[in-house]
């Protein structure tokens, strides 16, 4: 049975052949039946992401200066006073795309990554759904980020206080990057790949 590899970056299909290497036809990239090294990249980049998100949090993600005075903010303060000010649609937007997303993302790559370690094959379809889910989630990954630019240019505009940036906002960017990284190192493709031969884990 001819097995076909398909190519990383235009995406055509290639018959597999018997030789230590293999190029694309149309764009000559070296092709792989799996992405190399797709499990210990993707627990690299996920690693990295679980320990910024503490500082993510913990971190004043800006300061306001006012006419009353300096205030640094963190994400969840930031969720505060927008509840205490009557912006509940807002609050809950920034809540679940700074607080809730990144937990679950890590936690959903963190569950793909042991499903393809130990070969879960009872579970591939579902699995793949929530990889799908993951990537889709990842497209609204910076939603907060506009939320929070928006706002600075709102304040500027009004010349009643200036907002700057702090190390949290930088930490939660790096967040999003790396979970964006994680799913895209991440090979679906190894979900459905059968047990080794001995029964064991690869």
């Amino acid at each position: 049975m001819s097995v076909f590899v398909a190519c990383q970056r235009c995406g055509q299909l290639a018959r597999r052949v018997a030789t230590p290497s293999m190029a694309c036809p149309r764009c000559g990239t070296r092709l792989f039946l799996r992405k190399p090294a797709s499990l210990q990249r993707t627990l690299a980049y996920l690693i990295a992401a679980a320990v910024l998100y503490i500082p993510a949090n913990l971190l004043p993600i800006m300061h306001t200066a006012t006419i009353q005075g300096d205030e640094d903010d963190t994400i969840m303060s930031g969720v505060l006073v927008l509840i205490h000010s009557g912006s509940w649609p807002l609050a809950a937007l920034v809540f679940f795309a700074s607080i809730m997303v990144p937990i679950l993302k890590l936690l959903a790559l963190s569950v793909l990554l042991l499903a393809a370690r130990f070969r879960w094959r009872d579970h591939a379809h579902a699995l793949g759904r929530l990889y799908r889910l993951v990537e889709f989630v990842g497209r609204w990954s910076l939603l907060d980020i506009y939320v929070l630019t928006l706002l600075v240019a709102l304040v500027q505009l009004q010349a009643l206080a200036t907002i700057e940036p702090r190390a949290g906002a930088v930490a939660f960017a790096m967040v999003v990057i790396l979970t964006i990284l994680a799913a895209r190192s991440f090979d679906p493709r190894l979900l459905w790949d059968p047990p080794p031969a001995g029964g064991g884990a690869r």
